[in-house]
């Protein structure tokens, strides 16, 4: 008994020795605002399935620089389904890609940076 004890007591240490994951990712997807982000999060509904991919890239520049959605912030909404929020350094670089793309919608963007839980740290961002 006491040695299961002491095998439970170390095995509870583990996680807090594990070395987190440092060094940037490449996160590709489509840039959003986080406003908006929640309309592209999949639902299951009785009639089918609804968001997703398709909502995300259709989301509209125009929208995006709304002042209620650029003060909401910005992220990724990547091809897995999940939306990674933005830093202030990413939203201030979001925000520049955004005003500078001629595109009207499928704002699909290539980002690097340090992913710590649904946030990611941007380095770098660029429009695809």
């Amino acid at each position: 008994m006491l040695k299961a004890l002491r095998v439970l007591c170390f095995l509870g240490l583990l996680p807090g020795l594990a070395v987190p994951a440092s060094g940037p990712s490449q996160v590709k997807g489509v840039l959003i605002d986080k406003m908006c982000s929640a309309k592209a999060e999949e639902r299951l509904l009785p009639t089918g399935i609804e968001g997703g991919m398709i909502v995300a890239e259709a989301h509209l520049r125009e929208c995006a620089l709304m002042p209620a959605c650029q003060k909401s912030g910005y992220g990724v909404f990547t091809f897995d389904q999940k939306f990674l929020q933005f830093d202030a350094a990413g939203n201030r670089k979001a925000l520049e890609a955004i005003k500078a793309s001629k595109k009207l919608d499928d704002l699909e963007v290539e980002v690097t940076g340090v992913v710590e839980g649904d946030t990611i740290k941007v380095e770098s961002l660029k429009m695809l």
